[in-house]
């Protein structure tokens, strides 16, 4: 009897297929862990409307080079597999007055390590923008002006 490996020999490393991880995905996992981190800051939270389309996230997926498997063994850092590296923009709304760069920060540092914990994407360019910013006087519903 021969043995299934016999049978079918290795195919090697550059040959076989890969895990690609879509842009449309990595745009939705940053989009819900943008909405996550931006819930956290109550005092913005509370000036923006509900059911605002924001976050809005552009991503441009690319396929993660050719690993080299010369690292130290036992290393987590090096056994951890890439599946990509991704560029992103992300866009915002957010209530002022708030801490701005604090929020733009929190989005910025949680969509990268996520994107890396979950999805295995590095993320190589990420520019958080603020489109709208909706302060308290902004949301009267009588017509008065504000000075």
């Amino acid at each position: 009897m021969t043995r299934a490996a016999d049978r079918h020999p290795a195919v090697p490393r550059g040959e076989r297929g890969a895990t690609t991880v879509a842009d449309r995905v990595a745009a939705k996992i940053a989009s819900q862990v943008a909405r996550e981190a931006l819930s956290r800051f109550t005092e913005s939270a509370g000036h923006v409307p509900p059911g605002g389309r924001t976050p809005r996230v552009t991503t441009f997926v690319r396929r993660a080079p050719e690993r080299n498997d010369k690292g130290r063994e036992g290393d987590p850092a090096e056994s951890r597999l890439l599946l990509g590296e991704v560029r992103m923009r992300i866009a915002v709304e957010l209530g002022y007055p708030s801490d701005i760069g604090a929020q733009c920060a929190a989005v910025r540092r949680e969509v990268t390590e996520r994107l890396r914990a979950w999805a295995g994407m590095d993320v190589s360019d990420l520019a958080v923008s603020v489109e709208r910013l909706h302060s308290v006087h902004s949301r009267r519903t009588d017509q008065e002006r504000v000075k």
